[in-house]
């Protein structure tokens, strides 16, 4: 899951209530060789990692034991063990704040084999600090603008229409036209709107402050060259303003009741077939799959916002899963942890559930055919774009879940009437400012300064 959301997964709740999965290898496992010990933060992998555990002891001998945190426990459940004797030699990062926090614990991977397997865009997200690169994301998603392929066609035939297939929306200004024109026409068109509701209830504000907040980001830092800046300008803030806005006007739902609009009604508004475009991610395929949007009429586009260079990149990708090694394991103990990712970023067995099973879009270079990809068109609509020489775009790292709810509080004033653009940019930049500073107060460091990678 991302850091900030809220996924609905019926699976996830019934994990929620948490247990812990432990392989101690039985009587295949052979001491002289090491173990692994992995602390897993994403529980609903918990029963697929276990298999694998358990299956790799008896291919190896090698002891693995794998412990999956109880749903909100992740944080303080790392913090236990590696407090112990015999502590995890591998557990998750999240975000920024997880990897400050334990940076002391972390080894640097940068020169083993499993780091230099990592693709590009696996090693640009891989969590720096000085000449060194401390973590392997493992699970990919992309973010973008989901839109109905029927819908829009159908509208594209229409004698008012200012497109002649889906294929014509290839920049901000023709999407602004398109779902303005959808949303004149919306009754002929027997449809309740062109967007999905803006939801801003805390089950859905992430889509607006970590997703769409992350956008005006990304171009301020391709203009400075460098990938964090303690300080920010909001130079394409107004960028962000006019498509809130367009969704704003052109969604079922008055201004006013955002808030009580959640997650699952604004997913459900995009799966029955309501409206034709819903900015969100791949992950949303979970709930849209099996309604009334069939898997061919699934199509993303990237999250344009109308700014200048915007055309050059694909959707959003975002990377908020990776493995570490514990730096004060043995030596004998870290061979045998790189070993065992080695082995799951390899094998066809791993490969297969990772991608397959786990449903993770994986970024090593081993995965890079599509017999290893998961089965889901809303990831193979984003990696298209790549295909076409347009290269994902970055989700930065933001600075903490308070300033999330700032932004979101401010959005929800300004939608309603009740305060102006202005709290939404104050939230955004002063925010930004006083959230890193307090960050650097509370765990000691401030993320890497890199040059842009255009």
């Amino acid at each position: 899951m991302r850091s900030g959301t809220k996924k609905f997964i019926a699976a996830a709740l019934s994990l929620g209530m948490g247990i812990t999965l432990a392989a101690c290898g039985g009587s295949s496992a052979d001491p002289s060789k090491g173990h692994v010990y992995l602390v897993n933060g994403k529980q609903e992998i918990g029963d697929q990692l276990q298999k694998l555990a358990d299956d790799y002891t008896k291919q190896t001998g090698v002891e693995v034991q794998v412990n999956t945190a109880a749903a909100g426990s992740y944080d303080s459940t790392l913090t236990s063990e590696l407090s112990k004797s015999e502590a995890p030699t591998m557990f998750t990062i999240g975000g920024y704040d997880q990897f400050a926090k334990y940076k002391k614990y972390l080894t640097n991977l940068k020169d083993t084999d499993v780091y230099k397997l990592l693709n590009k865009e696996g090693q640009a997200n891989s969590h720096k600090d000085a000449d060194g690169a401390y973590t392997l994301p493992y699970a990919g998603e992309w973010y973008g603008i989901i839109y109905n392929k029927k819908i829009v066609n159908e509208y594209a035939k229409k004698p008012y229409a200012v497109i002649k297939s889906d294929k014509d929306i290839k920049d901000y200004d023709t999407l602004k036209s398109v779902a303005q024109d959808m949303q004149k026409h919306k009754d002929d068109l027997g449809i309740k709107a062109a967007f999905a509701t803006p939801a801003l209830d805390s089950s859905a504000s992430y889509r607006y402050t970590t997703h769409m907040g992350r956008i005006p980001l990304f171009y301020e830092y391709r203009d400075a060259n460098v990938t964090f800046a303690p300080e920010l300008k909001g130079t394409y803030l107004k960028n962000y303003k006019d498509m809130f806005d367009l969704q704003l006007k052109n969604n079922p739902t008055p201004s006013t009741m955002l808030t009580s609009k959640s997650y699952d009604d604004v997913t459900s508004e995009f799966a029955l077939g309501d409206v034709a475009f819903y900015p969100n991610g791949v992950w949303a395929y979970g709930q849209i799959k099996d309604n009334n949007v069939s898997d061919s009429d699934l199509g993303m586009l990237p999250y344009w916002l109308g700014i200048p260079g915007e055309d050059k990149y694909g959707p959003f990708s975002i990377y908020d899963a990776s493995w570490a090694v514990n730096q004060k394991a043995s030596k004998q103990d870290q061979k045998a942890t790189l070993d065992f990712i080695k082995w799951l970023v390899t094998s066809d067995e791993g490969k297969e559930a990772l991608s397959k099973e786990m449903g993770f879009s994986v970024p090593f270079t081993t995965f890079d055919n599509n017999k290893y990809q998961p089965a889901n068109p809303l990831t193979t609509a984003a990696r298209a774009y790549a295909k076409e020489g347009k290269p994902s775009a970055q989700s930065f790292t933001v600075p903490s879940q308070q300033w999330q709810d700032n932004l979101a509080n401010a959005l929800t004033e300004y939608a309603q009437g009740t305060g102006t653009w202005s709290k939404f940019e104050s939230a955004y930049v002063d925010g930004w400012q006083k959230e890193w500073q307090n960050n650097q107060k509370v765990l000691g460091m401030l993320p890497q300064v890199e040059p842009f990678s255009k």
